[in-house]
């Protein structure tokens, strides 16, 4: 298998254990490496890239105003 659908994997493993409502990581770690038969500091890198990824998705989520809404608006605070 490699590394990128080993991660897809991975990532699939850890969302279906949250939509189940597992919360404690080192639970959800052990899990994914036995459902799997991959290495827990695998497990653990892709969780980071995860957790990451969810934390930009969520920062744009949290932004107020896009760039471009903040551009056309002092043009037309201008007039």
């Amino acid at each position: 298998m490699n590394r990128t659908t080993q991660s897809t994997n991975i990532k699939q493993a850890i969302n279906q254990l949250l939509d189940k409502g597992l919360t404690d990581k080192q639970d959800i770690y052990t899990k994914v490496v036995e459902e799997l038969g991959v290495p827990r500091p695998t497990v653990r890198r892709v969780a980071r890239d995860l957790r990451n990824e969810l934390l930009a998705k969520i920062k744009i989520l949290q932004s107020e105003v896009p760039e471009l809404e903040n551009g056309s608006g002092a043009a037309e605070g201008s007039d």
